[in-house]
């Protein structure tokens, strides 16, 4: 075979390869990302105590509190939202203790924090709190006080 009979079955195999690629590529980055990430504000109660609100739209999960009712604020807190999208390496810290575990592989993912000692969780299809699930609730405050420590 000449070497011009074979540069124009070569160059269509790799543009269809190409094409190919990026189709893939798009639909598998797409069914990753579609549901969106974890946002997790971390804020204080209506009584002054620690809390965290989680929100996650695409499992309608919306305003989740959990309040540390026995716990005080960091001096010079303010509040933040951070929104769990690209992953990080653990443990690092966040403002009531550290995210311990994060799998953002497919969105939302699993994030796990340490905070005051009490572990959370959060699972598309169950939170939990110090290893006892929950389900999810939208607009609900869950107190998680010390004496419920594992």
């Amino acid at each position: 075979m000449k070497v011009d009979g074979l540069l124009k079955p070569v160059a269509l195999s790799f543009v269809a390869a190409l094409i190919l690629y990026a189709v893939a590529y798009t639909g598998i980055e797409h069914r990753r990302t579609f549901k969106g990430p974890w946002q997790v504000t971390f804020t204080n109660s209506a009584a002054g105590a620690p809390a965290l609100v989680i929100n996650q739209p695409a499992l309608t999960i919306t305003n989740v509190q959990i309040i540390f009712p026995d716990q005080s604020l960091p001096p010079g807190f303010a509040a933040m939202t951070l929104t769990l999208r690209d992953p990080r390496p653990v443990p690092h810290a966040v403002p009531f203790g550290n995210c311990i575990f994060m799998d953002t592989t497919f969105l939302p993912g699993t994030i796990v924090f340490n905070l005051f000692g009490h572990e959370i969780q959060l699972i598309p299809r169950v939170l939990t709190i110090d290893k006892q699930e929950r389900p999810w609730r939208s607009n609900e405050a869950i107190p998680v006080a010390s004496t419920n420590r594992l």
